[in-house]
């Protein structure tokens, strides 16, 4: 299917249109799918058992694998302060990172003679120092001019833990154990959160 080279543009215009509103990293917000408005991703949680939580945050494409676990640490605090305890303890966490490549080619690249007169495209001879006069033409040897392609790696993270959630002072030999008022106010300023539309 051939598209005129206005309606290309057009297309190309208003996909750019689309992933401006998609230009940032996922804030600490509450889960938002893809599909949504606003920014993909955040945080979720769902009780597991009396005083057990299984947290996850889900960053988007443009989300570090290090804002993903600071973002997941910091709910697991204000979930534990929320629910009346005072610290956690971390028994199982792992961290999901996934990655997709996409070879495109370029939206702007439309020859005005168009793909099915190969035979007909332009083809060129150039010299190089050394090597002497060389010939390419489209039909043979490597593409060289006549075409360009996008390569583009995409990568994401989702950290996902499972808490148990105490009272009291958090015990000094506990080295799976966060007090939570402590990680809020460490990782507090860090936090970024949706902008007001």
């Amino acid at each position: 299917m051939r598209h005129s080279p206005s309606l290309s543009a057009f297309l190309a215009l208003a996909a750019l249109g689309l992933l401006a509103g998609c230009a940032t990293p996922t804030p600490y917000q509450p889960y938002q799918p893809e599909m949504s408005a606003g920014v993909h991703g955040g945080y979720s949680d769902q009780q597991v058992g009396a005083d057990r939580f299984r947290v996850r945050f889900h960053g988007n494409e443009l989300t570090s694998r290090d804002r993903v676990e600071g973002y997941l640490l910091y709910r697991a605090a204000e979930l534990t302060l929320q629910k009346g305890y005072d610290w956690f303890e971390i028994v199982d966490r792992h961290t999901e990172h996934d990655v997709q490549t996409y070879v495109r080619p370029d939206p702007f690249y439309r020859p005005w003679y168009g793909q099915a007169y190969g035979y007909w495209r332009p083809h060129w001879r150039y010299y190089r120092p050394g090597a002497g006069w060389g010939y390419w033409h489209p039909e043979f040897g490597d593409p060289f001019w006549s075409h360009s392609v996008d390569v583009q790696r995409v990568e994401s993270f989702e950290a996902e833990a499972e808490i148990i959630v105490r009272k009291g002072p958090k015990p000094a030999a506990e080295a799976r154990g966060f007090d939570a008022r402590t990680v809020m106010t460490d990782l507090g300023p860090s936090i970024e959160l949706p902008k007001a539309r």
